[in-house]
């Protein structure tokens, strides 16, 4: 069986799920990988077969997303181009997360594929959402159409929804309470953090898109991106600090970690998500400005952590969805 895996390289989440899920679909047959997108720090291990400029948002400095940094990395000409060029007949199994380059392609083709994401849970209208339609569900829609959907959130919500997928070295990790905080807040310059992170008396660990090299600046240690590096800060801290984002909260949560989120102003999934997440039990605030910092100091003077159950399915989801959606050569 030729298997392509199209995944979304903006931000972390997709390319980090896809380490867990390469291996397990090689076990079936031969993999291709595609990448669209540009704003990811962490890669994955093996070859790429395609790689696309896609269709990316850009991180701002203040909470949202940079409008104008999304717009001039436009480049629809080439996405257009992409879509109609790329050779989808020789293969048996199309999985999609979340990207829209091989999506497009499939549906001009007349080609079946499978959405294998956490955006895909929101085909259901029993995902948690705010009750009042935003625009932004036409994205849900229509950014990366799929023709079959298994989908991932914090719970349960529909047949087709799993809970997270969480990689074998966070499962298998050693962990402590060394007493320090992880931050991913990469809506958010590093000038804003310190500023208010700096006003507290604990250890902060902050993760940053702007920095090449670490630094300190009293109680706020600012690290450049690295898989490894977050992944040992996340294991040993007291708690996350961290956008509306899905794959690493439910890391956290499932680690047994205080959890806090910020989603990115104007970037409806992350809304989403924070509001499922608050539904569980996890303190969710909206801006970091005036009234932030009494708001952190009592979630760091307490010790509740939301307990969740993530049972280990990855395997058998994969299994599943080949046996259901592949097709064998003749």
């Amino acid at each position: 069986m030729k298997i392509l895996f199209a995944i979304q390289g903006t931000g972390n989440g997709h390319i980090s799920r896809a380490r867990e899920m390469v291996p397990l679909l090689q076990r079936y047959g031969e993999v291709d990988l595609l990448v669209s997108g540009t704003e990811a720090e962490v890669s994955l291990s093996q070859p790429l077969k395609y790689q696309f400029h896609g269709y990316s948002f850009v991180f701002g400095t203040k909470g949202g997303v940079d409008k104008w940094a999304t717009y001039k990395l436009m480049d629809l000409r080439q996405l257009w181009k992409d879509m109609h060029s790329l050779p989808l007949k020789q293969y048996d199994l199309i999985v999609n997360d979340f990207e829209p380059v091989s999506a497009w392609a499939c549906r001009l083709q007349n080609i079946p594929s499978v959405s294998l994401s956490h955006q895909c849970s929101f085909v259901s209208k029993k995902t948690p959402r705010p009750d009042r339609w935003n625009w932004a569900e036409l994205i849900f829609k229509y950014y990366s159409p799929t023709t079959h959907h298994i989908g991932f959130h914090f719970d349960r919500y529909d047949d087709f929804i799993h809970t997270p997928v969480i990689r074998s070295g966070i499962r298998e990790m050693a962990t402590a309470n060394k007493g320090h905080y992880t931050v991913y807040l990469p809506a958010y310059d590093d000038k804003t953090l310190i500023e208010h992170l700096g006003k507290t008396d604990v250890e902060w660990h902050v993760f940053s898109k702007r920095q090449k090299t670490p630094y300190r600046e009293g109680n706020v240690h600012v690290n450049p991106i690295s898989n490894e590096g977050f992944n040992d800060s996340l294991a040993n801290c007291a708690g996350l600090l961290t956008g509306g984002g899905f794959e690493g909260p439910a890391e956290a949560l499932y680690l047994g970690k205080k959890v806090m989120m910020i989603p990115m102003k104007g970037q409806y999934e992350q809304q989403c998500n924070a509001l499922a997440a608050n539904r569980l039990g996890v303190p969710v605030v909206y801006d970091i400005d005036d009234e932030f910092n009494p708001v952190l100091e009592q979630w760091i003077n307490t010790d509740e952590r939301v307990i969740v159950d993530f049972p280990d399915e990855t395997a058998a989801i994969v299994e599943g969805m080949v046996k259901k959606y592949g097709r064998t050569r003749i």
